[in-house]
């Protein structure tokens, strides 16, 4: 009888393994009329059948990253329910595809530099960067995977924000994100800026709260209507997908959080921007991030596909490295993330400052003619508009 049972379960495993590969509705038929595998022994057979495969597939393939995880590859598979894991492995390959997008544009074949980093704290993080490329004059794309305690500038920011976090107790964070801030060489072709990020603080109680935020923004040095309407319409389709209300609450949002107030101008023509997102639940919130985060090469790779050729001169050349200064006026200034990244205590600043251009300029009060394509620009930075 254990011979039959033993025969049984073999020939039963086969024909799994082989229902596996057919999907054929004849051989399902089949499968159900032999009433093969429907013996308790043969059950268990499969079910280790599935755990072994399962085994199997629970390798991580890290060669679609740009480096390791930061987390141990078997930690963020042994709980893939987990939303810091989740984060991680998201961001991962938003950084990986978005960086291998930009290196297919550059036509020396200039690839990123790509620095692993650790954090004494606790975590690390992965900063891609190129310099003078012939597309790319810099261009940086980073991932950071941290923990630590919160510093008390940055309990007093979130506190502002209506965070009900206690000041003057140790309060332990975990912070995840991808940030990109591109410059590239033509004046023709935009700025963007992204940043997508997750974050949770345990209070003394034990409770947890989470939140995320994050946002996509263009700064043109010359204003094509056709391109800021492209742009803001792949955010608003992202955005659209999730909820309707999105886009243009985001979009006022980063109109006003992206103006150099000191000027009474905006860095760029704007895009969406939000934070402290924390419903209607979190798959919710997690599944719009990473539509949004998605949404960055769709809406940007055509514009410097379109650009990346065009001719221009000095003067070109000039209103850019003076938009460029206000570029880096704004991050220093006013930048929530250049803070608090700043603030932190083992900050890795050179991937906080990745974001600063490799040339910039100041010009004691320039003021471009009215009339002219730098004219036409500033009157959009100064009186944000509608695109879609």
């Amino acid at each position: 009888m254990n011979v039959i049972r033993h025969t049984m379960s073999l020939v039963s495993l086969g024909v799994f393994q082989l229902g596996r590969r057919t999907r054929s509705q004849h051989f399902r038929g089949f499968l159900l009329g032999t009433g093969l595998g429907l013996t308790a022994f043969s059950s268990v057979t499969y079910a280790q059948a599935e755990a072994q495969n399962a085994k199997v597939n629970r390798k991580l393939d890290t060669s679609r990253f740009m480096a390791e995880p930061i987390t141990d590859a078997t930690v963020l598979l042994g709980d893939k329910a987990n939303m810091r894991h989740r984060m991680e492995l998201m961001i991962m390959e938003i950084q990986a595809e978005f960086c291998r997008a930009l290196e297919s544009e550059e036509m020396c074949g200039k690839k990123f530099k790509v620095d692993r980093w650790q954090r004494v704290e606790g975590g690390g993080g992965i900063t891609c960067v190129i310099q003078d490329g012939d597309v790319f004059e810099k261009a940086g794309v980073n991932i950071s995977v941290v923990t630590g305690w919160l510093p008390p500038a940055a309990v007093q920011q979130m506190r502002s924000r209506g965070k009900d976090l206690t000041e003057g107790v140790k309060l332990p964070f975990f912070a995840s994100g991808v940030s990109a801030v591109i410059h590239p060489r033509n004046p023709h072709i935009p700025t963007i800026h992204f940043n997508y990020r997750y974050f949770e603080v345990e209070t003394p109680d034990g409770q947890k709260q989470w939140w995320f935020g994050g946002g996509t923004d263009l700064t043109p040095y010359y204003l094509d209507e056709k391109d800021a309407r492209h742009f803001h319409q792949t955010l608003k389709s992202a955005c659209d997908e999730h909820d309707t209300t999105y886009y243009p609450k985001f979009k006022k949002w980063c109109d006003d959080y992206f103006r150099i107030k000191h000027r009474s101008e905006s860095r760029g023509i704007g895009g969406i921007f939000f934070d402290d997102i924390d419903s209607p639940n979190q798959e919710a919130a997690f599944n719009f991030v990473t539509g949004c985060a998605k949404a960055v090469i769709p809406s940007y790779m055509p514009l410097v596909q379109k650009h990346k050729n065009r001719e221009y001169g000095n003067n070109e050349r000039q209103w850019q490295l003076l938009r460029r200064g206000r570029y880096v006026e704004f991050n220093l200034i006013y930048d929530r993330g250049t803070k608090f990244g700043l603030y932190t205590p083992g900050a890795r600043y050179e991937s906080i400052l990745m974001s600063l251009p490799l040339h910039a300029r100041w010009e004691y009060m320039h003021e471009p003619k009215a009339t002219s394509k730098e004219g036409e620009l500033m009157k959009v930075l100064k009186n944000p508009k509608d695109w879609v």
